[in-house]
């Protein structure tokens, strides 16, 4: 087949791919980038150095020019080769090379140099970059061109080659188009119209299943275009080879940090698939990708359109007073960021301030602390609604049991019926030296919640590991939540040895709570133990799983489900607001991350000067309609201490 081919480049690799490609091709060589770009079927950028503003230019050019092109050029040892761009098509030589700066492990140190570089030019000569390498490099670049001409380019776009120009090995990477790329991004503005929700049937896999999507069936996708040690935004995993299930750990790599998310279960394979989602679920939820936010305004602008963010609970006045506090108190006269979700209560889109929609990481602006409470991942919108309401159902159940010190009742594991449940519970006070207690602590709503605590027999270890779980099904409340606290048993205790004077620094300071990991850590003492006491409490007989949880009718439909939840935050005057977080890499394989906001209910918040009680009557109302005491609670009474959920 003919093809015009033009190669820009004045080094040798680019002497190297010319002569090959002249016998069999019309080439026309340019020692540099030219203002106007002589018409071809394909353009080649080849560097014998690292060029990052070339890059740049020529990915902005060629999408000008409507020229597919393909780049080859050395970086720190190793040459790079791809992707092919498709001019007009999201995936461009920029996103990868922002997949592979966060995937590697120096990213500051590399982002720096690639902004000293971008300034300042080129690195002269790469140590390396010897011409036996290069030609190396000239034969992957050179199929590359073939493919491409022949029509064979499946693993073209999307695609990048490393070869290591001291072995010589190369290896293929498939990347992920870069939602907020500035140079191929297609992302749609946020409106109103976008954020309007009509459910849609999803009937479940079977009728004892609350999924409409098999994980299994999408392992390859999951494991292939998500996890990449060089190119993923997932690039990581660790098996836990300690704890007493199948844990599964895989790294998010974020600009100032790691993030890992976990999957728990029996098998090593599912927790894997399941420790991805988690992985893309967090990765929704930090920042707005799949929309580009449009609505910069105050409260007192757009009320009664937005949602008044007092109303789903606030700090304290001492606590914006306190020095260098991260958040400043809700002033409705200044401007903030909105974005569009959906009220069911009132059935019309809402604004929503952006970083209670997502995380508060970045503070800033921000008014509260918010974490991933609410956030949830399902094969479906209404999938992801459904679990995005039953993490906020599971969190405010184990707050509003704990600052309200309420006695819930305990439940008799061997009233269960259900094998797996027995064995799992049965494997852990095995081979673990802690006994399980499992509480109901389901709330005025009905919603089935758990609260499980680890107590260990002896004196060395952990002494308590605390856990909840939320869901239709109380047996699969009390698995997750077995699942939560076992993964923390056996694998934590280095770090309670090694950190236990920093702990009852803690017990006596709740100031110095200041991270996840301290809640669960600081109940680790048995000191602190005392603080439990109100759920410990051996004198109160235990209570059978059919007396505390009355069979439900199950949906073939699990909308159904979902609309039976929604009813009963319709009847007890709650909204349910919605933001769609789904991002590209997400939806592209029919998945949907939500973050669903209840205003009222108490929202998770770790580091203990960060407790947001205030402005939510539930925590002093609920404990009197369940008839634990006869007034609502004074909020001096409330408990004072940090929570110790993991």
């Amino acid at each position: 087949m003919s093809a015009d081919i033009l190669v820009i480049g004045d080094g040798v690799l680019a002497e190297l791919i010319s002569e090959r490609l002249m016998t069999d091709y019309r080439v026309w060589r340019s020692e540099k980038m030219e203002p106007k770009t002589r018409v071809a079927d394909l353009a080649l950028l080849l560097l014998d150095t690292y060029h990052p503003s070339l890059l740049l230019h020529a990915e902005k050019h060629f999408q000008q020019a409507n020229i597919p092109w393909l780049r080859g050029f050395v970086s720190f040892g190793e040459a790079i080769v791809g992707p092919l761009v498709r001019p007009g098509q999201t995936g461009c030589s920029q996103c990868a090379d922002m997949r592979r700066l966060m995937a590697g492990r120096d990213r500051q140190e590399m982002w720096k140099m690639q902004k000293m570089l971008s300034e300042k030019g080129e690195i002269h000569r790469d140590p390396w970059s010897s011409r036996s390498g290069l030609l190396q490099v000239a034969h992957h670049v050179i199929a590359e061109v073939l493919r491409f001409i022949e029509g064979r380019q499946a693993h073209l776009s999307e695609h990048i080659q490393f070869i290591d120009l001291q072995t010589l090995t190369s290896t293929r990477h498939f990347f992920l188009p870069n939602p907020l790329c500035p140079v191929c991004n297609r992302l749609p503005e946020d409106s109103e119209d976008r954020a309007r929700i009509r459910l849609k049937p999803n009937i479940k896999r079977s009728p004892d299943s609350y999924r409409t999507k098999s994980i299994a069936e999408m392992k390859q996708a999951l494991t292939s275009e998500y996890l990449d040690s060089r190119t993923g935004f997932l690039n990581g995993k660790v098996r836990d080879l300690v704890s007493v299930f199948a844990d599964v750990s895989v790294n998010l790599p974020l600009f100032s940090h790691n993030e890992g998310t976990a999957g728990r279960s029996v098998s090593y394979a599912d927790s894997e698939l399941t420790a991805i989602l988690e992985g893309m679920e967090r990765y929704c939820g930090i920042m707005p990708r799949g929309k580009r936010t449009t609505v910069r305004d105050c409260y007192a602008n757009l009320a009664p359109h937005a949602l008044d963010p007092t109303t789903a609970g606030t700090h304290s006045e001492e606590q914006y007073a306190l020095p260098d506090f991260p958040f400043q108190p809700f002033d409705p006269k200044r401007e903030m960021n909105w974005v569009w979700g959906y009220s069911f209560k009132e059935e019309r889109p809402i604004l929503v301030p952006e970083l209670m929609a997502y995380y508060s990481m970045g503070f800033g602006e921000g008014v509260v602390f918010e974490t991933s409470n609410g956030c949830a991942l399902g094969g479906s919108l209404e999938e992801a609604i459904f679990y995005g309401i039953l993490e906020v159902v599971e969190r405010d159940a184990f707050l509003l049991t704990w600052y309200a010190k309420l006695p819930l009742p305990r439940l008799d594991p061997a009233s269960v019926n259900d094998q797996e449940l027995l064995l799992l519970i049965d494997r852990m006070q095995t081979i673990t030296n802690y006994d399980l207690y499992l509480f109901d602590a389901t709330m005025e709503n009905g919603i089935p919640a758990v609260w499980t605590i680890a107590k260990n027999r002896g004196a060395e270890g952990l002494h308590l590991v605390c856990a909840a779980g939320a869901h239709p099904d109380p047996i699969r409340a009390v698995k997750s939540s077995i699942f939560e606290t076992a993964a923390m048993l056996m694998t934590l205790t280095e770090k309670y040895e090694a950190n236990r004077v920093k702990y009852l620094r803690m017990l006596h300071d709740s100031s110095l709570v200041k991270k996840m990991d301290d809640h669960a850590m600081l109940y680790s003492l048995p000191e602190a133990a005392e603080r439990l006491s109100f759920l410990l409490d051996d004198s109160r007989p235990m209570v059978s799983f059919a007396e505390q949880f009355p069979r439900r009718n199950q949906h073939r439909d699990l909308t159904d489900d979902l609309r039976d939840l929604l009813k009963v935050f319709q009847k007890f005057d709650l909204d349910v607001i919605v933001v769609d977080q789904t991002t590209p890499e997400v939806g592209r394989h029919g998945l949907t991350c939500v973050r669903v906001l209840i205003p009222g209910m108490l929202p998770m918040t770790f580091g203990h000067h960060l407790t947001r009680v205030t402005g939510l009557k539930r925590v002093r109302e609920v404990p009197v309609k369940l008839g634990y005491t006869k007034q609502p609670l004074r909020v001096d009474e409330l408990n004072p201490f940090p929570h110790p959920f993991p």
